[in-house]
């Protein structure tokens, strides 16, 4: 049960301290409606002389062989491995968006020229409605780098007056007649297919800015982005006042993203091409020159095909090696005869079958001849068998043929022994030779391969570049755009901006919240007391209660007023009474009242309160002891000597300075009297303590008006004659930081029975208000102009 309590009771603080900061702001509740009135207000302006913006948008799709900054013609060397760089999408969306094909737009389109007419709200420019048409020719540079203002004020009979913008007139010209102007020179031609007489009554202001500054405010309005990460499509996005303006700008800087593109590829086409017309020209005079020196190295050796060549020099050596074996072998062959019919008997038989045959007439002349003389032997040798003797004629005859003809064998196989060693040597030589061309083939080989590797590089070199000078005059002939376009450029039919339920809610939010900002922020550097609850979260100190400000300009609380201050000052008499309860019955009671610092309203709370008790028949003497700056006499009549003049002589009579208050049958005043020089001295006196013991006899409430107890000792030197104190803290005045002070005097018991009283508070923000009773019951509500309701004092 005693959770469920504390939980209850924890909910109703809540609840409370909710309300309380609700309560806070209603209560500022026509700031709050005359902000968002003026919020509203300048939104409804805002809007009513906004320009509309309107977007426009096109999509397209960037190619991907455009390798960052070189074109895709270079592709025709990719196979030489010089031209692997990967394409890159935001590369071309730079060069897109890019300072350079937005001036050439604006060139293009000559957007840095605009119309504008005053309409009867704002100023608007003329674009698709604009009443002329401009062209300028022979302009300078300074053209495109001025801005420049003018009026054309329509006339009739086809003529119009041109001014400067400070409408100075220039001249009456014809339209299509050429002006001169300071840059450039201008003709402006009337468009036939608006209505007659359509600006006769305005002029229309021509206005011609900087292409670059024109250039700049497109770039910035102007967003280039890829519709995703893994596509190369790109949206194009522009704002502009005038949405065919907008699809007009983006349609041309896609138009010469593409010429650019172009022209950037044909550029490098013509380039390649008249590189490669460079390299065939000194590559075929490299050509020629390696195959002429091929030629006079093959006129030199005396060849036609190295190997072909090196093969019939190996067989012609193989043959000449066996036909010199064989001359050597006949030349044996012939001396072995020689010797053989030199060493044989005469009427020996002559071997004929190991005579060389040789296509030569020795060779058959000397077969012959052995024949025949084998012949002669066999017939002689017959001749001899068959009886015949030495001394027979025919065996005489035959013997002298056969030596006749042995002789001549003699001679001829001599002659044959002549002719094969000349043969032999002139084998020997051929072999020599040939052997000598043998050796010689691998350094020819050698050479002639340098010259033909040479020959077959700057071959292929050349049919390599022919082959590219085809391939790139293909590509000049064809050059495709480098961007296709998916969506031309098309404007939205409402605008983008200013939105305006945006607005009018921002309007609203803002209305809401600058006076909400204002207060929290006050409140958040305001550390002044505002009402019992800033002063009770810090204090133990009882609380008399508060006091309203005062609704009238009643110095003294009437006895017939009912206002909600003389109803506080009653309330605090009533709890005064249950302070002083340890008083007796019949004794005087002395109420001391004092503050922290000045201004707090001590004096009137003083002069209130001892009026009030004086209501009740009881006889009141207020003192005015606030001897440095004494207030009292601002609220009654009194004279200037008092206190102090009492305190300062010895031989004077209290009882003559003190005087009793008009309209008020029991209440008396003792007047502060003439500042005096030394304050601290006279309230330390003996005197003050026979003052006191004196005047407790003779009223029943000494009221005792006292000096700041923070800023002097004064107070704390009189405290001891109180029985009470009631300490004044003026809300919306008093730091905060004070009330630590105020709280050391409590616990320290410096003034005795210490009291507090919260002066000047807002009804409204007091418990009773609060909480449906308290001050100003019964009393009729005042009545206030929206005026004072509105600028009322807070």
């Amino acid at each position: 049960m005693q959770e469920q309590h504390s939980f209850q009771h924890q909910l109703q603080d809540e609840s409370i301290h909710l309300r309380e900061q609700l309560e806070k702001y209603l209560k500022y509740w026509r700031w709050f409606a005359l902000s968002v009135f003026i919020a509203l207000l300048v939104a409804f302006i805002y809007l009513r002389y906004a320009q509309p913006q309107y977007r426009a948008t096109a999509t397209i799709l960037v190619k991907d062989d455009r390798k960052g900054s070189l074109s895709s013609e270079m592709s025709a060397f990719n196979d030489l491995g010089l031209m692997n760089v990967k394409s890159n999408v935001d590369n071309e969306i730079e060069v897109i968006k890019s300072r350079s094909i937005v001036e050439a737009a604006v060139r293009k389109l000559n957007f840095n020229v605009a119309f504008y007419t005053e309409a009867r709200v704002k100023t608007i420019e003329l674009y698709d409605s604009k009443p002329f048409d401009i062209s300028f020719f022979e302009v300078n540079k300074n053209f495109y780098e001025k801005n420049k203002t003018y009026l054309i004020d329509n006339k009739k009979g086809n003529t119009f007056e041109l001014k400067t913008f400070d409408n100075k007139n220039i001249g009456v010209y014809k339209y299509g007649e050429t002006i001169q102007l300071a840059d450039a020179k201008m003709v402006i031609t009337k468009r036939p297919q608006l209505p007659e007489n359509k600006f006769d009554n305005y002029p229309v202001t021509l206005q011609i800015r900087s292409v670059e500054q024109v250039a700049q405010s497109y770039k910035s309005r102007i967003s280039v982005e890829p519709i995703s990460k893994t596509t190369s499509v790109v949206t194009l996005t522009l704002t502009d006042e005038i949405p065919q303006k907008a699809a007009d700008f983006l349609n041309a800087m896609v138009e010469i993203y593409n010429q650019d593109a172009i022209d950037d590829k044909n550029f490098i086409s013509k380039n390649t091409q008249e590189f490669i017309d460079e390299r065939l020209k000194y590559i075929t005079k490299e050509l020629g020159d390696v195959e002429k020196a091929g030629e006079s190295f093959l006129k030199e050796n005396r060849l036609t095909n190295i190997e072909t060549d090196a093969q019939t020099l190996v067989q012609n050596s193989v043959s000449f090696e066996k036909e010199l074996i064989q001359a050597e072998t006949q030349v044996k062959v012939v001396n072995s005869l020689i010797d053989y019919l030199n060493d044989s008997p005469k009427d020996g038989i002559i071997p004929n079958n190991i005579v060389p045959a040789m296509d030569n007439q020795n060779s058959n002349a000397t077969a012959t001849l052995i024949n025949e003389y084998n012949s002669l032997i066999n017939q002689r040798n017959r001749n001899l068998n068959n009886g015949g003797t030495d001394k027979n004629l025919t065996i005489i005859n035959l013997n002298n043929k056969i030596d006749d003809m042995r002789i001549s064998i003699k001679e001829s196989l001599n002659r044959l022994l002549e002719s094969l060693k000349i043969k032999r040597n002139d084998l020997r030589i051929q072999d020599n030779l040939i052997n000598s061309k043998i050796s010689s083939i691998p350094s020819q080989g050698r050479e002639f391969k340098i010259i033909d590797r040479q020959q077959k590089i700057k071959e292929a070199l050349y049919l390599y570049l022919l082959q590219k000078r085809e391939e790139v005059g293909i590509t000049l002939a064809v050059t495709a755009p480098n961007a296709k376009i998916i969506d031309a450029a098309s404007a939205s039919k409402f605008p983008v901006s200013p939105k305006r339920s945006i607005i009018w809610i921002a309007a609203l939010m803002a209305g809401l919240l600058i006076p909400f900002l204002i207060i929290f922020i006050r409140d958040l550097l305001d550390t002044k007391i505002k009402n019992r609850k800033d002063v009770e979260e810090v204090v133990t100190i009882p609380f008399l209660g508060d006091i309203p400000a005062s609704e009238s300009s009643d110095q003294i609380i009437e006895v017939a007023s009912r206002s909600s201050s003389a109803e506080a000052v009653r309330m605090i008499r009533t709890n005064l009474d249950f302070i002083l309860g340890n008083v007796a019955e019949n004794q005087c009671k002395t109420i001391f009242v004092t503050s922290s610092i000045p201004k707090e309203g001590k004096t009137f709370i003083s002069i209130n309160l001892a009026a009030t008790i004086a209501l009740t028949a009881k006889k009141v003497l207020i003192i005015g002891m606030d001897i440095r700056n004494p207030k009292l006499n601002n609220y009654i009549t009194i004279p200037t000597n008092g206190l102090t003049n009492y305190l300062a002589k010895n031989d004077q009579d209290i009882h003559d300075y003190i005087v009793k208050v008009d309209k008020f049958d029991n209440l008396y005043a003792l007047p502060s009297g003439v500042i005096p020089p030394n304050p601290v001295e006279l309230l330390s006196s003996n005197k003050i303590n026979e003052l006191f013991t004196a005047l407790k006899k003779e009223y029943d409430y000494i009221i005792v008006d006292t000096p700041p107890v923070s800023l002097v000792t004064d107070t704390l030197l009189v405290a001891k004659h109180a029985d009470a104190f009631v300490y004044v803290i003026r809300a919306n005045y008093l730091d905060k930081r004070m009330l630590g002070f105020i709280e050391d005097l409590y616990q320290q018991k410096k003034l005795p029975n210490l009291s507090l009283i919260l002066n000047d508070t807002d009804l409204k923000k007091s418990y009773g208000y609060a909480y449906g009773y308290g001050y100003g019951y019964g009393v009729e509500p005042e009545v206030k102009t929206l005026k004072e309701k509105l600028f009322r004092k807070k």
